[in-house]
């Protein structure tokens, strides 16, 4: 675990040095060592959230740095590096396949082997297809500049970064211009969906020829992928249908098109197409929601994950009914799984409260609560929408912010077994069997 978050800190401090270079800038100059920190982080993190326009800010090296600490953070540097291991035959000890599958959430070691050529094809293929699709759109637009942004929109897509290179038309419009183009909204919908999937789910439905079952982790998956799209489309067709600053302008077919944008955008991508501080109060709370929960393990998303909430929501319903264990599709949750469910919402929720009291006392706007809320959610989550209150953020909130956002991406518990475990320490060393407690709850 040590070496996962370690391989993030290395990539996010060598992008910090490529973007402070006068190469990296559009107008030649250095850029802040905070600043270019924070976008370093924000691209590894597979964030969004940015205190530059991306296009105004750097230039053409400068956007290929980001864009390869999109790539590197989305896959993560363990697979990579694992992967061309891999594939210049070089043999993989035992150790090498426990942290390639660490690295991609995969239980058996076994499998990492097989299982991150499959990764990589996976990720390349989605990417590449999405580039060529965006290109029919981008190409006539910009001529051949628009190749280079039709790669770079695909790959933040997929890897659910939220950044853009767009703002040579409105600097930090993100997708707003497309907002009337259903193509490049559903193009770039189906990569954030891909990407958000993971790639255990894409094996098992590669592989639902041969076996024709799905497991567990694959049901649950795209169940509660499809309810959350469906419930957060409904909730923000609703909620700002006659809000003129959002949906209000809009025709009726838009109106749903952009809602569902926003429903599955939310799932930690950071693209959008209005103005987030426009939505309604009761809409910010539900795009914190979506947010909160997030993608599925194992794959270029964010949040505390389907499946965390999902095995919560279930452990209660069982206890509220008086079982002794809780089901899911006939399949009996182990009490580990309930108990590290719990573990992460628990220590999400208190990442979340400290980043947003430092967001709503370090920035230089009047902030509300709510929009600190919103903005801290976001970076945990590592979505990258945005209200506006990043780019006013002092050097407190920015520095907090930063943590937040790594916490987000290498997970809540395995950033505390990281600075917790002691060197030379094992995960689960020095269990003991206690005396069992009698605690009365509720």
């Amino acid at each position: 675990m040590r070496v996962i978050v370690g391989s993030f800190l290395v990539v996010i401090l060598c992008g910090t040095l490529l973007l402070m270079l006068p190469l990296s800038s559009r107008t030649g100059h250095w850029t802040p060592p905070l600043n270019a920190m924070f976008t370093a982080t924000s691209a590894t993190c597979v964030t969004g959230l940015v205190v530059y326009d991306t296009y105004t800010q750097f230039s053409t090296f400068g956007q290929v740095v980001i864009l390869l600490l999109i790539q590197i953070g989305g896959l993560g540097l363990v697979t990579l590096t694992t992967f061309f291991n891999v594939a210049i035959g070089r043999r993989l000890g035992f150790k090498s396949l426990r942290l390639a599958s660490e690295s991609i959430n995969l239980a058996d070691p076994s499998q990492a082997r097989s299982l991150l050529g499959f990764v990589m094809r996976v990720a390349f293929s989605f990417e590449a297809v999405g580039a060529v699709l965006l290109g029919f759109v981008f190409v006539p637009q910009f001529g051949t500049q628009g190749i280079f942004i039709a790669v770079f929109t695909a790959i933040s897509a997929f890897c659910n970064a939220g950044f853009d290179i767009l703002g040579r038309v409105a600097p930090g419009s993100s997708l707003r211009l497309y907002a009337g183009n259903p193509f490049v909204l559903l193009v770039v919908m189906l990569l954030i969906i891909s990407g958000g999937l993971g790639f255990l789910v894409w094996n098992d439905l590669a592989h639902y020829r041969k076996n024709r079952r799905l497991r567990t982790h694959t049901k649950l998956v795209l169940t509660i992928t499809g309810l959350l799209i469906v419930l957060g489309t409904v909730g923000v067709a609703i909620l700002e249908w006659n809000n003129p600053g959002t949906l209000g302008g809009m025709d009726g077919p838009h109106k749903v098109l952009n809602a569902m944008f926003s429903s599955v955008t939310a799932r930690t991508a950071g693209f959008d197409t209005f103005d987030m501080d426009k939505l309604t109060v009761t809409s910010k709370m539900l795009m914190v929601v979506l947010m909160f929960i997030g993608a599925a393990p194992g794959g270029t998303g964010g949040g505390i994950k389907v499946t965390t909430i999902s095995v919560i929501l279930v452990a209660v319903a069982g206890v509220a009914r008086g079982r002794e264990e809780a089901t899911i599709f006939s399949r009996r949750l182990d009490h580990k799984t309930v108990y590290k469910s719990l573990t992460i919402v628990t220590l999400a929720f208190g990442v979340v409260i400290v980043s947003t009291l430092a967001i709503f006392f370090n920035t230089g706007q009047d902030v509300s609560e709510l929009n600190a809320l919103f903005e801290a959610v976001s970076a945990f989550a590592t979505v990258g929408l945005t209200v506006g209150a990043t780019s006013h953020m002092q050097a407190a909130a920015l520095c907090v912010t930063m943590l937040t956002m790594l916490i987000g991406r290498v997970g809540p518990v395995t950033m505390a077994l990281t600075l917790s475990a002691r060197p030379g320490e094992k995960r689960g060393a020095g269990n003991t069997v206690a005396p069992q407690a009698q605690i009365t709850v509720g």
